[in-house]
């Protein structure tokens, strides 16, 4: 599958236009917020909690645009959008983008209450997703230098999806993504 690059900012903004009113689920079976929505609340809370990680932040607001790029791939979107992301945002955006998917199989693995506490529709994907880690891949992900911004990512994406929440519009996000971006160039 061809992964679309996302050349500049103003395209990318474009495309997270594009996300108001999408959904996770054609049927709109899924979350309870669109796309633009959650990923706004997402990024919001990182903005909150982890102030000084603006890679992080735009991580939160991108995390689940592979939705848009490629709808009905559940198991595949968030490597989508990292792919989609990579050369205007950065290997580190790109691989947390990817990650947070890896992080919910983590955390379903050893953490009962947050396995308990899913959405329908993030139940539903897990399957599709490869299911709750083994001890192996638990291990092997802790080992990894992004764990702690990926749990945090993820957290974020499972807290993210309160109807009615007011979170900053979309374009107040703009100049972070413009200053990460400038850091690859």
């Amino acid at each position: 599958m061809r992964h679309p690059g996302i050349d500049t900012v103003d395209d990318l903004f474009a495309l997270l236009e594009r996300c108001a009113g999408a959904w996770d689920t054609a049927d709109r079976t899924g979350d309870p917020v669109d796309i633009l929505d959650h990923d706004r609340q997402c990024a919001q809370l990182l903005r909150r909690d982890f102030p000084d990680d603006e890679e992080l932040q735009v991580a939160g607001l991108l995390h689940d645009i592979g939705h848009v790029l490629f709808p009905g791939d559940d198991a595949g979107h968030g490597r989508h959008g990292a792919e989609a992301v990579r050369a205007l945002l950065g290997p580190r955006v790109a691989r947390l983008i990817e990650l947070h998917v890896t992080a919910k199989r983590f955390l379903v693995a050893t953490d009962p209450a947050h396995a308990a506490g899913l959405s329908a529709s993030s139940h539903r994907t897990l399957v599709a997703q490869g299911g709750p880690m083994t001890p192996t891949e638990t291990d092997s992900f802790r080992a990894d230098p992004d764990f702690a911004a990926a749990l945090a990512l993820r957290r974020a994406d499972d807290a993210g999806k309160v109807v009615g929440l007011r979170v900053a519009p979309l374009q107040e996000w703009r100049p972070l993504v413009e200053r990460v971006a400038a850091r690859r160039l």
